[in-house]
């Protein structure tokens, strides 16, 4: 299995016409910036082969979904360049998965936090477990989640971004994802959360690929400015990052 610093990213394709592609990082599935280049990289090139009829997007483990960005890394920015820069692998994701035209599909195994619930929402369907709780936690490291803002207002709504954003500390279950829009489907165990995405997988990939690439166009209607807005909230995120508060917010953090 290719690594991509200590992380990974597969994709398997079957005969069915199924793409699944797994992300992978030790520290709690969280994204570096080589392994959101090499993700955005698979989502696009999934949707460019005429041989995949629908996208699953999965992590690997069973605890955590995605920790968002790697606070490793953020300690390393030293100019607001290189922030704007890194902020933008997580732009290049929600837009790889904007632009494709096929359906993604994402199982939600675990928590899932800051740039993980941005994956989620940039998904078209998504399934989790109960045990996939949310949180946005940029605010209580001097950041905010504008680059992911977005996408997660698109399946929530204002209101429901405005609580997951002030209550920055705190994680929202997987049955409130479920309520305001973010998840589709929650299941009690992985277990039954795979048997439920292998079915509902097979089905999607056996119906009329111009027919889910009409649905996909409808569903992302409304969003072809995506590609200046992203940029101009990475730059925001990657300036922020530089400040005092969030680089002693981001040490005390990572001393726990």
């Amino acid at each position: 299995m290719p690594t991509i610093e200590n992380g990974s990213v597969t994709l398997n394709i079957c005969d069915n016409g199924i793409a699944t592609i797994t992300f992978y990082h030790p520290a709690q599935n969280s994204l570096p910036a080589a392994l959101l280049d090499e993700l955005a990289e698979k989502i696009i090139g999934a949707g460019e082969d005429a041989k995949v009829h629908i996208i699953v997007l999965k992590s690997g483990g069973d605890r955590t979904f995605c920790a968002g960005a790697s606070f490793d890394e953020l300690l390393q920015i030293k100019d607001k360049e290189a922030g704007g820069v890194f902020f933008s692998g997580f732009a290049k994701i929600i837009n790889a998965c904007r632009k494709s035209s096929k359906i993604i599909i994402a199982r939600i195994q675990g928590k899932a936090v800051g740039g993980g619930v941005g994956l989620a929402a940039a998904a078209d369907y998504c399934l989790a477990t109960e045990a996939a709780s949310i949180k946005l936690s940029e605010l209580a490291i001097g950041i905010g989640p504008f680059v992911i803002s977005p996408a997660v207002t698109r399946k929530i709504g204002l209101p429901a971004f405005s609580q997951l954003t002030i209550r920055a500390t705190d994680f929202q279950t997987a049955h409130w994802a479920m309520e305001k829009g973010l998840y589709n489907e929650v299941y009690p165990d992985i277990a039954a959360l795979d048997a439920a995405m292998d079915a509902l997988a097979e089905k999607l990939a056996s119906y009329h690929p111009e027919a889910l690439k009409g649905l996909k166009e409808i569903l992302w209607e409304g969003t072809a400015d995506w590609d200046e807005l992203l940029a101009e909230r990475a730059a925001i995120s990657g300036e922020l990052v530089l400040s005092e508060f969030t680089q002693q917010a981001l040490h005390a953090f990572l001393k726990k």
